[in-house]
């Protein structure tokens, strides 16, 4: 089921429901998009060379819209912050064959939903503090047990190759 926005959200969803064109097609564009900004976003769609980056782009241009009337939020301020593509109901048809058989054509549609929003600024929780030596550990890509003699000698090749 789809992910309904709240209603205080500073984000805006624009749905395409029945569009006739294989999901995995979709998929590989809207992949694309992901995270993005929507003026980056729409300009990757522009110069992508994919037959789905056309309605892909409808769906966007409607959510910036939605975000820019409904939630009354900036343009220049608007990321994709979730977009995704399902499966929608494959229309079955058939075609004749040798030897008067038949064959089912499968053409499938999907419905593309994109989400646009802004990104929150990181709160002062987020910061590491001055005193927090196990994140400025992990920073480094050390442990907290190891010392600083095993560093050294980790890796470290010979100290000279003539005293064989």
């Amino acid at each position: 089921m789809a992910a309904k926005t709240a209603p205080a959200a500073e984000e805006a969803m624009a749905k395409s429901s029945f569009t006739r064109i294989s999901p995995t097609k979709v998929r590989q564009v809207v992949d694309l998009i992901r995270g993005h900004h929507v003026e980056d976003a729409r300009r990757i769609l522009k110069f992508t060379q994919r037959g789905a980056c056309a309605p892909v782009a409808k769906v966007l241009d409607s959510a910036i819209a939605n975000a820019e009337h409904n939630r009354g939020l900036d343009r220049d301020e608007l990321l994709v912050v979730r977009a995704w593509v399902d499966e929608g109901p494959t229309l079955r048809r058939f075609r004749p064959r040798a030897l008067g058989r038949a064959t089912r054509v499968r053409k499938r549609t999907c419905h593309v939903s994109i989400v646009v929003g802004r990104i929150a600024p990181p709160l002062a929780t987020d910061l590491p503090e001055q005193g927090d030596t196990r994140r400025r550990r992990r920073a480094a890509g050390t442990s907290p047990t190891e010392t600083q003699s095993s560093r050294e000698g980790r890796g470290s090749a010979p100290e000279s190759q003539g005293d064989r």
